[in-house]
């Protein structure tokens, strides 16, 4: 009996700190991924663009120079798209 009582035990932790690695796990995987943005591809000059505050930033001026509504990036007509990525190479800082 004490002996099934050590595995039940034994078997707990195992299970209690499979459980901590996997929430650090994520928590860290997102802890990145907001800090660092995601990747946007410019079709129009082929290449690439990291989307992250600064990106957002320009967005949020294009958006304000040109009277649109603000809509997510990601939910953007192609055409309103292009018309960001060609705004956006023109204007300073660009990558």
């Amino acid at each position: 009996m004490l002996k099934s009582l050590a595995e039940g035990m034994k078997l707990k932790l195992k299970q209690s700190l499979g459980s901590i690695l996997l929430a650090g796990a994520l928590f860290t995987a997102v802890g990145c991924s907001a800090s660092v943005g995601y990747r946007v591809y410019d079709p129009y000059r082929s290449d690439y663009h990291v989307w992250n505050r600064d990106e957002g930033v320009y967005y949020d001026r294009w958006v304000g120079e040109t009277h649109r509504p603000h809509t997510d990036y990601k939910r953007l007509k192609p055409e309103d798209q292009k018309s960001y990525w060609n705004w956006r190479h023109d204007h300073d800082d660009h990558h």
